[in-house]
């Protein structure tokens, strides 16, 4: 059955385009406009509006909370104050990333985390005689999104508590009449807010936002905008980026934490003492340097890529639409050696980039590679470098 979430009557108003994808279960507007590049501007210049509704939520709470997940997380849970949140990931046994999302601590034993599939039978089975409470609460919340530089300055004239919260940070508010929570996180690595609001008073609050944001150049935005947004910013995407360790059919398809780019996260075991899933495995990992290739980010060389188009009679295209594949990455001797997952024409950087998996010998920035790409219906090879992730990054994300 297909579902709609809690804002569906502002978003189905607003989707001229009729185009909707599903996540989760629910309907979600791949873009609300003709052109999707509309919305991304919104993101970098002014603000938009995304529906992340069908996030999973689980609360976990009780008087072992902190140790359960401490136990459960690969990032040290126990550093994470009242009031904040961590981006966090859980592993399997052997090191590889079941998946990701983020942590809110609302209070000493009190916790909600979030994850982009159902993960909740994974958690639950984990408590054994632990004095801890799982519970499901997607469907009683709605989540609305708000990013870019102007959102604090919107968000401040609804709801002052946020003029000073800080990255991660988290603060109770009011909107139009609802009781909501408000977080400094999202997913397009700029500055931006998630409202947490329950599910009966979601139109209220898109109401009270929308028009606080009129004549800033607020655009609801959709899933599309939002690829373009994270790509940018280095961020991994489930299913994309890397796959789950607990439905991928072979080793080939999992990823380590280190892997990912995201030990910076257990950058210190020597002086954490917790026993959590996966530490042996991270631990012979870095000792025995196992890792087979590192995530990160590539910048097309724009000269030689508009080269082999001008050499086939073609106008360079400069697309920014996402494509979430694979892509192989060659040396100059024309071997694989690995490839990239997301890539995108950026429209702030003016360059195409990716993010891409390349053997460890070669993750240093500035190393070249050449990345296959079809031209008139023949494979050619494009001169890349690495860079680091992100991307872009701008100054206000964390300011």
């Amino acid at each position: 059955m297909i579902r709609t979430t809690p804002f569906h009557e502002r978003t189905a108003a607003a989707n001229v385009s009729g185009l909707w994808e599903h996540w989760s279960g629910y309907l979600v507007a791949r873009k609300y406009d003709q052109s999707e590049k509309f919305e991304y501007f919104a993101i970098r210049n002014s603000a938009g509006l995304f529906d992340s509704s069908p996030l999973y939520k689980y609360r976990i709470h009780g008087p072992d909370a902190e140790a359960f997940l401490a136990g459960a997380l690969a990032r040290d849970v126990r550093t994470c104050a009242v009031g904040h949140g961590q981006y966090t990931a859980w592993l399997d046994d052997r090191g590889y990333v079941v998946e990701d999302g983020v942590i809110f601590r609302n209070a000493v034993d009190d916790y909600l985390l979030t994850s982009a599939e159902p993960n909740f039978a994974y958690f639950d089975a984990l408590i054994g005689r632990a004095r801890v409470t799982i519970e499901d609460v997607s469907e009683a919340s709605a989540v609305l999104s708000i990013q870019g530089p102007k959102s604090r300055e919107i968000l401040a004239c609804l709801a002052p508590e946020v003029a000073g919260l800080p990255y991660f940070g988290l603060t109770a508010a009011t909107i139009g009449g609802a009781d909501v929570t408000i977080s400094r996180t999202g997913f397009t690595g700029d500055l931006g807010y998630e409202i947490w609001v329950p599910g009966d008073q979601a139109l209220a609050v898109w109401d009270a936002v929308t028009e606080a944001s009129e004549g800033r150049g607020v655009l609801p935005i959709g899933s599309i905008a939002l690829d373009m947004a994270r790509i940018e910013a280095g961020l991994l995407l489930l299913d994309v980026d890397f796959q789950s360790s607990r439905f991928a059919w072979t080793d080939a398809h999992r990823s380590t934490l280190i892997e990912l780019g995201l030990g910076w996260m257990v950058r210190d075991l020597a002086a954490d003492g917790r026993a959590f899933i996966g530490r042996a495995a991270i631990e012979r990992e870095l000792r025995d340097r196992t890792s087979r290739w590192k995530l990160t980010g590539l910048v097309f060389d724009w000269r030689d890529y508009d080269r082999h188009f001008d050499e086939a009679g073609l106008i360079p295209p400069k697309d920014h639409t996402p494509i979430d594949a694979e892509y192989y990455i060659y040396d100059d001797s024309g071997n694989q050696l690995g490839y990239a997952t997301s890539q995108m024409y950026s429209p702030m950087l003016q360059r195409h980039i990716a993010l891409a998996r390349v053997p460890l010998d070669l993750a240093k920035p500035g190393t070249r590679v050449k990345m296959e790409l079809a031209v008139s219906h023949r494979y050619e090879y494009f001169d890349a470098v690495v860079t680091r992730l992100p991307l872009y990054n701008p100054d206000r994300r964390t300011a």
